[in-house]
């Protein structure tokens, strides 16, 4: 059996265990007697056909270069490039391709291929390591009596959960969910702002426990929060308890199943759970943000877990976050916000959007700190019941959000430090008539949640502005 293929000529592709390649044997050997040079490749016996040169490909390393997706394929080679390809026994096409008039006449005019065994699921993975170009990143061994998740967690690479185990095989499994290159840089991630690329993010995607067709929102979330306007290097050494918080509108949300709905904010979806995972895991394992070191947190809370999830945008009485920051509404965007575990608002008694806003306004108002205006943005979550009354009275976004401000004025002698026995406050240089708990734009209003039950949310902000955190959209890209 020879060990090299030809360089130029006529390459076939067979296996034995294909019905379709035992029919054109007759065809191979026709064509080794001819004077065109052959090369025979067989996927699962290397003495198949019997009496033929053949080359082995049981490692299927010359089936994954060339792509072959059926057998039988053949190929023909000029000056080392391939210059057709047939698929499938078709005697017209053999007879064109290889100048042959007499090929195969005995044999019946057409018949389909098999599947070639290099695309078999599983396998296709397991070459595209092996052979492929797109996986670039150090490769680490553990040690064969070692177990896998033991060691990740003893290299400090999760979160505190199970993790998994990031395999070539899944990688590349992972990448199949976008178009990007494997080795473009998608931001350089804070803190020690080290190259991001496509391969690194998808590594940590698999490890989150992502699906492929996640991992286009995980790389949007990546880049909205390395965005300069994020400030994720100060969000992740702040002693505050504040972490990224996603936010995903558009038609993926559909596409990949994300939670809505009922438990939007909390658990039991896995697109919401680990995509917010894997921008978490970036943070920590590209960028070195970890706990007790850059990540400061005096607190913490469960949300730098992860905190991820759509909105409602089908029953929502509003238009969405993406539309409001200036996206169409059939574009998929992820929103970045530096923000605080999520707080519930009871209210079960209003039934008219004057007494609920009153309520949403009280609330609000202890954002981090009753007596602490203006340094803090916030998202409101309102949900569905609670949306429905807003809706009835006709009252848009942009009147509920006019509303809120208005009743969230606050008047100086209730702020200044020291007012009402309490020596938080705002100092005496920032003294007015009133002064607004939020700064313009910083009330963002989304609808989430399931159909029953009169309860939203507030999730507080981090510092804004430009020595903190502004939210982030960016679209998502396939």
């Amino acid at each position: 059996m020879s060990s090299h293929p030809l360089a130029d000529g006529l390459i076939a592709i067979v296996k034995k265990a294909c019905p379709t390649c035992e029919l054109v044997v007759p065809v191979l050997e026709q064509l080794a007697r001819a004077d065109i040079p052959l090369a025979v490749w067989c996927q699962d016996e290397p003495n198949f056909p019997p009496g033929l040169d053949v080359y082995d490909d049981r490692e299927l390393e010359t089936s994954y270069r060339f792509g072959i997706q059926t057998v039988p394929t053949l190929l023909r080679i000029d000056q080392e490039r391939e210059v057709a390809r047939l698929e499938g026994w078709l005697r017209t096409d053999w007879q064109q391709l290889s100048g042959i008039d007499d090929l195969g006449l005995g044999l019946p005019p057409q018949r389909p291929g098999c599947g070639s065994l290099s695309v078999e699921p599983g396998r296709a993975e397991r070459l595209e390591a092996r052979y492929g170009d797109r996986l670039k990143a150090r490769r680490i061994e553990f040690g064969t009596q070692e177990d896998d998740h033991e060691a990740l967690f003893e290299r400090g690479w999760t979160d505190g959960l199970p993790v998994v185990p990031p395999t070539p095989e899944r990688v590349v499994r992972m990448l199949a969910g976008t178009d990007r290159p494997s080795d473009e840089v998608v931001a350089q991630i804070p803190p020690n702002l080290a190259p991001g690329t496509v391969e690194k993010i998808a590594i940590n995607a698999v490890m989150a426990g992502c699906k492929p067709e996640y991992l286009p929102v995980v790389l949007a979330a990546v880049e909205a929060a390395c965005q300069d306007a994020f400030g994720l290097h100060g969000l992740l050494a702040t002693t505050l308890s504040h972490g990224p918080v996603v936010v995903v509108n558009g038609p993926i949300a559909g596409r990949i199943e994300m939670n809505s709905g009922l438990n939007a904010l909390g658990q039991g979806n896995r697109a919401n759970a680990t995509i917010g995972r894997a921008l978490q895991l970036v943070v920590r394992n590209v960028g070195g943000g970890r706990p007790g070191e850059v990540d400061r947190a005096c607190l913490g809370s469960p949300g730098k877990i992860s905190f991820c999830f759509a909105e409602n945008e089908a029953d929502s009485p509003w238009e969405s976050l993406a539309v409001e920051r200036g996206f169409a509404a059939d574009v998929s965007t992820v929103t970045l916000f530096g923000g605080e575990a999520p707080r519930v608002i009871v209210d079960q008694l209003s039934r008219t959007p004057v007494s609920l806003a009153n309520s949403f306004a009280a609330c609000l108002r202890t954002v981090c700190h009753p007596k602490l205006p203006i340094v803090f943005d916030t998202i409101l979550v309102v949900s569905p019941e609670h949306a429905r009354v807003f809706r009835d009275a006709e009252w848009s976004k942009a009147h509920l959000r006019k509303e809120l401000i208005g009743r969230l004025m606050l008047p100086w002698e209730e702020l200044e430090r020291g007012a009402g026995g309490i020596a938080e406050g705002v100092p005496e240089s920032m003294r007015q008539p009133v002064i607004p708990k939020f700064r313009p734009k910083g009330l963002l209003i989304v609808h989430a949640g399931g159909p029953a039950g009169l309860f939203s949310a507030i999730i507080g902000g981090w510092v804004n502005g430009d020595t903190g955190t502004q939210p982030v959209t960016v679209e998502v890209r396939s």
